[in-house]
């Protein structure tokens, strides 16, 4: 596989200073999440007073970040398995888990879907960065924790609001395009396969 100039560094360094140490290095793993690179920046706006009062739901995000395979789509499982793994482990463990589960959803972090007596059977997770233009017009981010957030994203080169806004009105539109296009070419075909009409001798 390629690798480029950086990663070639990177592994010449790893080589040099810890050459007998197993690295994650992410290559041929099974078991692993996708995450944005900005995520720790969001674990750190969910833990403030600010957005979360005496709540914290930044592990439970975490968690639930930690169960997505794709899509952004979540299989929920039984809710004091999702409450252990996001550290709480008391008597009062599942019902801490649901509050901060509610308050995610409040936010505008997650949504859910009920089945049956399963409150929590389906949770989609937002875009954050969709989730963060909102809190922002309702004032609830303050100005230190954006500018970092904006700084990181250029870094790391993530789109930002407006960028993905307009590559989903592209997206919508050559899909309206490519639609418009099938279905004149549907009707064409049913054109060209009526019979033709034959003149009485």
């Amino acid at each position: 596989m390629f690798k480029t100039r950086s990663e070639e560094m990177r592994n010449e360094l790893r080589r040099k200073f810890w050459p007998n140490d197993d690295a994650w290095t992410g290559e041929k793993e099974l078991g692993f999440f996708q995450a944005p690179r900005t995520l720790p920046l969001l674990l750190l706006l969910l833990s403030s007073k600010s957005l979360s009062g005496r709540k914290n739901p930044s592990r439970v995000y975490l968690e639930l970040w930690a169960r997505h395979m794709n899509q952004g789509l979540i299989e929920m499982r039984p809710e004091g398995e999702h409450a252990y793994a996001a550290g709480y482990t008391s008597s009062r463990g599942v019902r801490t888990w649901r509050d901060n589960m509610e308050l995610l959803e409040s936010l505008g972090f997650i949504k859910s879907k009920k089945l049956g007596h399963q409150r929590y059977k389906y949770v989609l997770l937002v875009h954050p960065t969709a989730v963060v233009e909102k809190l922002k017009s309702q004032n609830k981010i303050d100005e230190e924790w954006l500018t970092a957030y904006a700084a990181r994203q250029t870094e790391t080169k993530e789109r930002s609001y407006e960028q993905r806004l307009e590559a989903r009105k592209e997206t919508a539109k050559a899909a309206k395009k490519a639609d418009k296009e099938a279905k004149a070419a549907k009707i064409v075909s049913i054109k060209m396969k009526k019979p033709a009409h034959k003149v009485s001798a």
